[in-house]
């Protein structure tokens, strides 16, 4: 059974609360401008059968023509006050939602990321907040006022003439069958709409995302068709859409043009008779145009409080959706369980106990990223590894600081669990470059100070640039860059090159002096020259805290007191370099195939 979407409304309530008064005050200047615009017809009405009864004096129309400009004004003074309070708060609460659902998003872990698209979130942040906005806007708006006129003008024309109201309004019932229908016609719709707008979007962030890529192998016409086939498949979903409305709202306006007719036909045979004024059948012909709109507008309504209960849907998903990997439960005197100490006086301070994991994706059990790997690293020490491809070296350094969640008890950071930290805490304690050097659009500087604390004195700041640009080399390149620290790189640090970025990232993780530093095949794209340079500074700057390095590069891991080789998610190889290449292992290989490459780059 299908569950009703209205029912997701009840997850506004905190957002409405605060605004309680605003709407109060939006609907009663509303309901104040309805029983303005239905006092307009009795207004003509008098003046009618004024004229209709003859000898009246101009000083009577004159009066009722200044009764009616006064009440315009009354029209005009509420619409701009309800439009005010009622849109100012719809407008808020959509702000409220969004930066909510920003936080949110924020605080999932990164499996979510895998699993939804983008594109499909950035749908949802802002076609889907917008239609939540004109629920909680205009959709209440065309309730209430919808409401109010149509009961009102009802008792009015009942009170006028029952009998010829009553034939008027026949065609009625069925307008309110074929508004029940439309209203669940739309919500099928609409979620399909969205769900094509999400396809599109994602098409189109994943295509500039990848824009080098794109050029590089000249499939911007596969691309072109990519977008064109999403773009069809949108228009087609919101075709749907007008197609229904294009059958709705003329059917509406046949149904509300026989009522018309059929107050012509009975009202004005009544006036022929005597039994009606001619000021009341005109009257009744203005309520009844004025009951069109609650008629048309009930349609207006259903869509966009259907849509609104659709998105609504849609936003909740992410709310209800909890982080997989969360800080340690508040105890009830308001601490976390196994709060973590700033610093170890401890010589150890990662310990891995047999763990082994495996990716809910890998599609057998049999298959793990990490089997049984049991290792120990002390303060101060330089630890390399090496792995082929796969091997599991990555999934062990998010292990380290809960990018995913090892068993528990089987990783430990500073004698606790890493399970047992407070997340913030624990990945504070450590900075990491990474091979893939992710750069936010904005200047080289704020990309660095991005690993900053946040409470760094801003006279301190020249200082620290100038020492972490000789650490991560970044001082032979600011001079050729135009604004140096102030050069703005493209989106993803697209007017860089790849060893640039990866420096740029390598002072972002340096500028925190981490306890611990985590270079992960950071130094890829960089050549051997300037890795030697960065990798003394780091060897003289970093003494007696603990360092990682991650590389292919034999020529890396040398610098290292212990290497760790992986292979197959098991440790196969662990000691000093010297110590592996007199084994003849994998290690020893790798150094033997690398020094011959070297030798044959160079002729030798």
């Amino acid at each position: 059974m299908e569950k009703n979407p209205f029912r997701e409304f009840r997850s506004l309530a905190p957002y409405l609360r605060p605004y309680r008064v605003r709407y109060i005050l939006g609907f009663f200047f509303l309901i104040t401008v309805d029983i303005a615009q239905m006092l307009i017809p009795q207004c003509v009405r008098r003046a009618v059968d004024l004229m209709a009864a003859g000898g009246f004096i101009w000083k009577d129309i004159l009066f009722i023509s200044l009764s009616m400009l006064g009440i315009a004004a009354v029209i005009s003074g509420g619409r701009f006050l309800w439009r005010y309070f009622i849109h100012g708060a719809s407008r808020r609460i959509e702000m409220e939602i969004r930066n909510r659902l920003f936080e949110h998003l924020l605080t999932l872990s990164y499996d979510f990321y895998q699993e939804n698209k983008i594109g499909d979130l950035m749908a949802r942040a802002t076609n889907d907040i917008n239609a939540i906005r004109m629920a909680i806007g205009w959709g209440f708006v065309a309730l209430i006022d919808g409401t109010v006129m149509a009961l009102s003008i009802l008792i009015i024309m009942f009170a006028e003439d029952a009998r010829t109201s009553l034939l008027a309004i026949l065609p009625l019932p069925f307008i309110t069958i074929l508004i029940l229908c439309f209203g669940r016609a739309v919500g099928k719709r609409f979620r399909r709409a969205q769900e094509t707008y999400s396809a599109m979007s994602n098409a189109i962030q994943e295509t500039f995302a990848g824009i080098r890529v794109v050029k590089s192998f000249v499939k911007e016409g596969w691309f072109i068709k990519k977008f064109a086939d999403t773009n069809d498949d949108y228009r087609e979903a919101n075709m749907a859409m007008v197609r229904l409305f294009g059958g709705f709202f003329p059917l509406i306006s046949l149904l509300s043009g026989l009522t018309t007719l059929i107050l012509l036909l009975s009202g004005g045979r009544r006036v022929v008779e005597g039994a009606m004024s001619p000021g009341v059948l005109v009257a009744l012909f203005s309520y009844l145009q004025m009951l069109i709109w609650p008629i048309m507008g009930a349609g207006f309504t259903v869509n966009m409080i259907q849509r609104g209960a659709v998105s609504l849907g849609r936003i909740n998903e992410i709310f209800r959706t909890l982080p997989g990997i969360r800080s340690p439960e508040m105890t009830d005197a308001g601490t976390v369980k196994g709060a973590c100490p700033e610093k170890s006086s401890g010589e150890i301070v990662i310990r891995v106990k047999n763990l082994s994991f495996s990716y809910p994706s890998s599609g057998s059990s049999d298959r793990k990223a990490l089997s049984g790997v049991n290792l120990e690293i002390r303060r101060g020490d330089i630890i390399g590894i090496l792995g082929k491809t796969g091997s599991g070296k990555s999934t062990l350094l998010k292990a380290l600081v809960r990018l995913i969640d090892p068993p528990p008890e089987s990783v430990f950071v500073d004698g606790l669990d890493v399970r047992s930290w407070e997340l913030s805490d624990l990945r504070a304690s450590f900075g990491m470059a990474l091979q893939d050097s992710y750069l936010f659009s904005d200047s080289i500087k704020n990309n660095v100070l991005y690993g900053a604390e946040e409470d760094i004195p801003p006279a301190s700041i020249p200082a620290l640039l100038d020492r972490i640009a000789a650490s991560a080399a970044l001082d032979t390149d600011l001079g050729s860059f135009g604004g140096g620290w102030e050069t703005l790189v493209g989106e993803r640090g697209l007017t860089l090159s790849g060893g640039q970025k990866q420096r740029v990232s390598i002072g972002r993780a340096l500028i925190r002096h981490p306890r611990i530093l985590i270079l992960d095949d950071a130094f890829s794209a960089v050549d051997a020259e300037t890795e030697r340079r960065i990798l003394n500074s780091l060897l003289e700057s970093r003494k007696g805290k603990t360092t990682i390095l991650v590389s292919h590069r034999v020529s890396t891991l040398c610098h290292a007191d212990r290497v760790l080789v992986l292979d197959g998610g098991k440790l196969s190889e662990e000691g000093t370099p010297g110590e592996l290449l007199e084994r003849g292992g994998f290690y020893a290989r790798t150094a033997a195939l690398q020094r011959l490459a070297e030798g044959s780059v160079t002729g030798e």
